[in-house]
């Protein structure tokens, strides 16, 4: 076999394939063996049908075609080998001239990795604002777990507060018309934090056990249903039960109730220790993202825009399974974003991700960094806790998707290379600029 490369535009290399007429020949006779076994063919049985019955019955092009894919991978292999390419594309045939008894001369095209020019990566000292703990975080913390262990009790002696949670019937119109899933029975609507139309929950403050009354509110211009758009409405509502928070009392029982403390003092102790471990994972996150940046800028690449396009498809295709997950439709995020900037923002995004991948697989090679099995039994596992799934069960499914294997493997050699970039590089933590 022999191949004459001939690169082209961008990173498209052009393979002049010519392979030996005696492989072909024998290429050809095995797919004309192979494709009798599954035709039928009056007056033979299968695979008994001379050759030329099978070229008439079939043609010879399908036939070429069948010896080419056969012959393919390993002149590809070869091409790969013996010319040390590096390919982030399967080759694709433009092209071939297939005469049995003759060299068989193929066309095939491929697209080359983009070669990265690294900058400095290894020595530097970057500086990463720290993420300083609130002054009220531990009691904000400390609100948030009475809050939690909080009760509702009925009251009916009194007008509803704010802060109150209000059971309700409502029925809104709009327009002259009933609004569509605009009403609901014995409906508690906490009032302190209601994610209603602005102006809703605040008219019901100061309403009395089974009040019936009206009230009147605009809906917002960014309003999802186009129909009610900055429209005003009117809701009937009536008044079923009224609730009152009771949080319990900050002391020492209250911390044996919630935990394994002793005194009140324990859970505080406790509490600050999540806010320092949080602020310690927040700095080595920014730290992380900030030494990596600096990598990827100082580094050069030219990106094709083929390399670009496949990116923005898959991107496109991830977010469409995110949002649906959400119930979200695609089509309402391009009609609110605008196609023409949805694109554009996806294109900036896939180039920002090949860049990142580009430039992570230079460093690994640059630097012999390899994935071990090791490796992945730790990915394994962290995927496995995060979706509380047993790691056995994870490797599984993985094992019937090879894609996903693959994009896991990725994320495996990029956790490589970013703890080879902190141990090279050197972090300091400075005081966050004032605003």
């Amino acid at each position: 076999m022999k191949v004459t490369l001939e690169k082209e535009k961008e990173n498209l290399v052009k393979l002049d394939i010519t392979i030996p007429a005696k492989d072909a020949a024998d290429a050809y006779n095995a797919a004309v063996k192979t494709i009798s076994q599954y035709v039928n063919i009056d007056g033979f049985r299968k695979g008994k049908a001379p050759r030329q019955v099978v070229e008439r019955h079939v043609g010879t092009e399908r036939i070429k075609q069948q010896a080419i894919e056969h012959l393919m991978p390993k002149a590809i292999q070869e091409a790969v080998k013996e010319n040390s390419l590096d390919l982030i594309t399967q080759p694709y045939i433009t092209s071939y001239d297939f005469e049995v008894g003759k060299d068989l001369q193929v066309v095939a095209k491929a697209e080359l990795r983009p070669e990265v020019t690294l900058g400095d990566y290894k020595g530097l000292t970057v500086e990463v604002e720290d993420s300083p703990i609130a002054e009220d975080a531990q009691e904000k913390s400390i609100q948030n777990l009475l809050n939690q262990h909080s009760t509702l009790e009925i009251v009916t002696d009194r007008p509803t507060k704010e802060t109150d949670t209000a059971v309700i019937d409502f029925e809104g119109f709009a327009n002259g018309e009933k609004i569509k899933g605009g009403d609901a029975k014995n409906y508690p609507l906490d009032l302190a934090h209601s994610n209603f139309i602005p102006g809703f929950a605040e008219q019901l403050v100061g309403k009395n056990l089974n009040d019936e009354f009206e009230i009147k509110v605009t809906f917002p211009e960014q309003y999802h249903d186009e129909k009610l758009k900055g429209q005003p409405a009117t809701f009937k509502i009536k008044i079923h039960e009224i609730k009152e928070r009771k949080v319990p009392e900050l002391n020492d029982e209250f911390a044996q109730k919630v935990g394994p403390f002793k005194t009140l003092d324990e859970l505080k102790a406790d509490v600050q220790k999540y806010l320092d471990n949080q602020r310690e994972r927040t700095n080595k996150t920014n730290s992380e993202n900030a030494v990596f940046a600096k990598v990827v800028d100082a580094a050069k690449v030219e990106i094709p825009e083929s390399m670009i396009e496949r990116e923005v498809n898959s991107l496109k295709e991830e977010y469409k399974q995110r949002f649906a997950m959400q119930g979200i439709n695609w089509d309402n995020i391009v009609k609110s974003q605008g196609e023409d900037e949805l694109l554009k923002n996806l294109h900036e995004d896939a180039k920002v991700r090949i860049k990142n991948s580009l430039v992570i697989d230079k460093i690994a090679k640059s630097e012999n960094i390899k994935l071990e099995q090791k490796d992945l039994e730790e990915k394994f596992s962290q995927l496995a806790a995060a979706y509380g799934m047993q790691t056995k069960d994870l490797i599984q499914q993985i094992g019937r998707n090879p894609e996903v294997l693959a994009s896991i493997s990725q994320q495996a050699m990029n956790d490589k290379v970013r703890d080879f970039l902190m141990n090279n590089n050197k972090v300091e933590i400075v005081e966050p600029k004032k605003k």
